[in-house]
């Protein structure tokens, strides 16, 4: 009786892997789709020569269908001649599918990414849920290359999810689920049908912690995080047993972005996919060729700048009160700067003022992120970084995206997590 039991899953699953939306299926209403036009051609022109070679853009670009063949072309030169060395777990998959999804070859990067896989191990039971993001990914890459030799890589990846006890983050767990049903899937027929048993459990798992972070407004942790929160759960027959109303979550999105929230390349890049009825397993499937489509970009027309754009006053505070670092300060200075500017021209604007605001930037696939505030750095081994926040809630966006308003109160507060 259990080998049937587990024939019938199978059964389910082959079905669910050739329609992804059984479960919980949504669209973009006909009227919405200029709205998501332009946000992907928004996201496309954020590719140039000089630019940050984001693979996940790619990926969004070629499961959309690309409206730019130019930036199509220039992103993934970019990232075929790209240097491996440094990269992290997670942006050498990333590569690893953007390539993939552009019909080349990933070259080295897919036997580089295996055996970096099989050395990897979470340092502690209780590591950070956050750190799981690039294995996740990496397992998933894997997956669409070579399953039967990712097989024990990702058995041994599953039992380390299910073994954390920290707490659940909405990003990790939607890759970590888009993983291990691709491996569900990809089983090789005569495998043990204890790896089967172990990828459901933790979709199981997965699945209803997702499931717990919908809100109200169909909303999924957050905004950022609900495009592949929508892939997860359109992709794994595994339902939660609170349901899941795609459509709902569909239109909250659709509203967020008509109001101007996803301007950042990688966030649009994020829900992109869920916006045309993809997700990242489709990534080996991307059809290419000379009689390939490439859909016209729209017209490009000069958009107004303001007529008489007045100057605010931002109230700018760096703050460091961590025990073990020398220097402790809490500084605040008034800044004005002219209405639109993003944070980071008020950031710019504090440095010119006084030495102490002084501060630097590391680039990001979602863009500047600070790292250094009046010589106090980030610290990847004691968990530091700097975190801005209006008053008291932390920003969702970067200082090159968030527009602060007139008499607002940002704190860069360095911080432990």
């Amino acid at each position: 009786m259990p080998g049937l039991v587990l024939h019938l899953l199978s059964l389910l699953w082959a079905v669910a892997e050739t329609n992804p939306q059984i479960q919980s299926s949504c669209f973009v209403p006909s009227g919405q789709q200029p709205l998501v036009h332009s946000t992907q051609a928004l996201m496309e022109s954020s590719v140039t020569s000089s630019g940050f070679p984001n693979p996940s853009v790619l990926i969004a670009m070629n499961l959309a269908g690309a409206l730019s063949l130019e930036a199509q072309m220039l992103l993934t030169t970019k990232l075929m001649t790209s240097d491996t060395n440094d990269l992290t777990l997670g942006q050498l998959a990333l590569s690893i599918m953007a390539l993939t999804s552009s019909c080349r070859d990933p070259g080295n990067r897919v036997p580089l990414l295996q055996r970096q896989m099989e050395n990897w191990a979470p340092s502690s039971p209780d590591v950070e849920a956050s750190s799981f993001y690039g294995p996740s990914l990496a397992v998933l890459a894997l997956c669409q290359k070579n399953p039967e030799a990712t097989l024990p890589i990702a058995a041994r990846f599953a039992k380390s999810l299910l073994v954390n006890t920290s707490p659940f983050n909405v990003d990790t767990g939607a890759i970590a689920t888009l993983a291990l049903t691709c491996m569900y899937n990809k089983i090789p027929i005569g495998s043990e049908e204890g790896y089967r048993a172990l990828f459901g459990q933790v979709l199981k798992s997965t699945v209803e912690d997702i499931s717990m972070r919908i809100n109200d407004s169909g909303i999924i942790g957050d905004i950022y995080s609900t495009g592949l929160a929508m892939q997860a759960l359109s992709a794994t027959p595994v339902q939660p047993n609170k349901a899941w109303d795609c459509q709902k979550t569909m239109d909250t999105m659709l509203a967020e972005i008509k109001q101007g929230k996803f301007h950042n390349p990688m966030a649009i890049a994020q829900i992109l996919p869920s916006l045309k009825g993809k997700t990242y397993l489709d990534v080996p499937h991307v059809t290419c060729g000379p009689d390939h489509e490439v859909q016209p970009t729209l017209p490009s027309h000069p958009s107004p700048g303001p007529t008489s754009a007045s100057n605010i006053t931002v109230m700018y505070t760096i703050n460091n009160q961590l025990r073990g670092v020398e220097l402790l300060f809490n500084v605040t200075i008034a800044v004005s700067v002219k209405g639109g500017s993003v944070l980071l021209v008020v950031l710019e604007e504090a440095q010119r003022k006084s030495s102490m605001f002084k501060f630097e930037t590391t680039m990001t696939s979602w863009g500047l992120v600070v790292s250094s505030i009046n010589n106090i750095a980030e610290n990847v081994n004691h968990k530091t970084y700097w975190q801005f926040l209006s008053g008291r809630t932390p920003l969702n966006e970067g200082v090159a995206d968030y527009i602060p308003f007139n008499q607002e109160h940002i704190t860069a507060n360095f911080t432990q997590y």
